[in-house]
């Protein structure tokens, strides 16, 4: 080999390595947004499901006091035709005040707004704790489309350097961009993009 082509030779090697340093670098990038968004999804998907759980209780509480509640009530109208035969007064006095009692129960079991634990404030409650897990679900999707953008990213790039094409590497840094763009989504409006 003359000298002049070994010197080629050796330059065209070292451009390649260079190449292949850069696109190395570029995969250690898109690992550590990968890892981020592997971490935010599964921190989104937990709390899905907590947030789930949270809204199944609270439903549960709901129909529990509902039931409670059409209890108080037949009770209540069963007394109020039993009260009409009742001739004694003192009888029919008590009764009365029986009536009011469970109407009361009854009214306290739809709303009770000091402590929270009306059917109207479980119904409140719940519709929140759904829309936290719905909000936590649409973050968890987005994290998830952002994390195969990275991955298929980095495959691209371990391609370029086995085969040279540098094209790959560009796709592979256009798919890191979109990875971050709905890792911005889930961060910023997870509900703006629906894929899912």
């Amino acid at each position: 080999m003359s000298a002049h082509k070994e010197v080629e030779h050796a330059e065209h090697i070292e451009h390649i390595s260079g190449q292949n340093k850069r696109i190395a670098l570029l995969i250690a990038v898109i690992a550590l947004f990968l890892a981020f968004s592997e971490t935010l999804g599964k921190s989104a998907q937990t709390a899905a499901i907590s947030y789930n759980v949270e809204a199944s209780n609270l439903w549960a509480f709901f129909q529990a006091k509902t039931i409670r509640m059409t209890t108080l009530g037949t009770a209540a109208e069963t007394r109020k035709l039993d009260a009409i035969s009742v001739a004694d007064p003192a009888l029919k006095s008590s009764l009365e005040k029986q009536i009011d009692t469970w109407q009361k129960t009854a009214a306290r079991y739809n709303d009770e707004p000091e402590t929270g634990e009306g059917r109207r404030q479980l119904a409140a409650r719940a519709k929140d704790a759904e829309h936290k897990r719905d909000t936590a679900m649409a973050k968890y999707h987005h994290y998830e489309v952002a994390s195969a953008a990275f991955q298929i990213g980095i495959v691209l790039c371990s391609a370029a350097v086995i085969t040279g094409m540098l094209v790959l590497s560009y796709i592979a840094g256009a798919l890191a961009v979109a990875g971050l763009g709905f890792m911005g989504v889930a961060m910023v409006a997870p509900h703006a993009v629906h894929l899912f």
